[in-house]
């Protein structure tokens, strides 16, 4: 079961917990419960569901299925068109033995026969199966298995593979039916999340397109003008520098009039979301995506409305996106607050913080910040220190303070 994937040590506490609870609920055979394998299952979809990435649905699929019949170890893989695996991933083998595990499985022996079958597989001892040929040297030794295919509308998405160490009991038809509802929410689960990821894609590009547009007729045009008299300037300036002079004049025009344009192509990048749903609608729908992208919890509060120009919710909704960038890709926080209030706007994580006084030099976006702060004719606070997580505030509506400019 050769694969890039998680390793046991990687997991949470309350994850390693359920994997011992799971281990002993099978031993115990008390997984005749129906309410507390209703719970589980529950639980399970629950966590599927609730992400849109195609990488972190599998990852939850897989650790699922492990901890929910108490296998040593799980693999989920999504096959390629090439005889190999899209994505394979584990859970149960540490990294250090998947790195001399070595590359990725291919499509043949056992696994194979899984991704043929529309029915799972379930074995007592997988190397006595003739469809069995080999694993590689450093991969754990495995008897009991439990294929079962991720299918949808007759077509295999993909394959979970369950599987316990030598001497382990071996998988019961209860087993087989909690993955084979697992694997049917998973197929969903799957699709929609390549959906999401395609739609994202396609968005972007129509965004591309419509910017390239933009830029040809409002911009290229006004700098081929420009161009041009730069050109008639330099010929005039030996033996007529009065008209060049004038020639100049309408260069400096031009290049003002192709800056107002360019600014107002910027301006026009308005994210459609706003014009549907207004500020503080659009706000939830981010942090709501964020939420379900990022193993951080990201909460949204809206105390009172918030009535800005088009230009204005633009700039709050640009500034608010870089704070929560800034709380996920530097601070590592694990717990994120979005609070909207008519007068403010306040962004505070529980991350690891840093010194305020090195903030410009550690690229977090500051400066674009404040810059937008100042468009609005607000003002930006921010309060931070080395462990004790970063609040940014936007106060609305109040004089931008120059002194203060500088303080981060």
């Amino acid at each position: 079961m050769t694969a890039s994937g998680s390793a046991p040590d990687d997991r949470a506490p309350a994850d390693r917990v359920n994997d011992d609870r799971a281990a002993e609920h099978r031993a115990s055979g008390a997984s005749s419960d129906p309410t507390a394998l209703l719970h589980e299952v529950s639980a399970a979809v629950g966590a599927i569901t609730r992400h849109l990435s195609v990488h972190q649905v599998l990852e939850v699929i897989v650790s699922s299925a492990r901890r929910l019949v108490g296998a040593d170890y799980a693999a989920i893989g999504i096959p390629d068109d090439e005889g190999g695996f899209a994505e394979f991933i584990t859970d149960g083998i540490g990294e250090e033995q998947r790195l001399k595990i070595g590359p990725l499985p291919r499509q043949h022996g056992m696994l194979a026969a899984i991704l043929a079958e529309s029915e799972p597989i379930r074995l007592d001892d997988l190397r006595r199966d003739p469809r069995f040929r080999w694993w590689p040297k450093a991969h754990p030794t495995m008897a009991a298995l439990l294929g079962v295919p991720i299918q949808e509308c007759g077509r295999t998405l993909g394959i979970v593979v369950l599987t316990n160490d030598l001497g382990r009991p071996g998988f019961s038809e209860s087993d087989t039916d909690l993955i084979e509802l697992l694997a049917s929410h998973a197929a969903i689960a799957i699709t929609n999340a390549r959906l999401y990821e395609r739609s994202r894609e396609l968005t972007v590009v129509e965004e591309r397109n419509r910017l390239a547009r933009e830029l040809h007729d409002a911009v290229m045009q006004r700098l081929f003008s420009l161009r041009l008299s730069a050109r008639a300037a330099r010929k005039l300036a030996p033996t007529d520098p009065e008209a060049a002079a004038c020639r100049l004049g309408e260069v400096e025009d031009l290049a003002a009039e192709a800056i107002a344009e360019l600014r107002a192509v910027i301006v026009e990048l308005r994210p459609a979301d706003l014009d549907a749903h207004g500020l503080v609608e659009t706000l939830r729908r981010h942090v709501t995506l964020l939420d379900r992208l990022h193993d951080t919890e990201v909460t949204f509060e809206v105390l009172s409305p918030v009535d800005l120009s088009r230009d204005g919710e633009v700039e709050v909704l640009r500034l608010v996106q870089e704070a929560l960038s800034n709380a996920f890709r530097h601070a590592r926080a694990r717990r994120v607050a979005v609070t909207v209030e008519s007068e403010r706007i306040t962004i505070a994580d529980d991350g690891s913080g840093f010194d305020a006084a090195e903030a410009a030099t550690r690229g977090l976006g500051l400066l674009s910040m404040r810059e937008r702060a100042k468009a609005l004719g607000g003002d930006l606070d921010l309060t931070t220190a080395p462990g004790e997580g970063t609040v940014v505030t936007l106060a609305l509506d109040a004089p931008a303070d120059p002194e203060g400019a500088d303080r981060d």
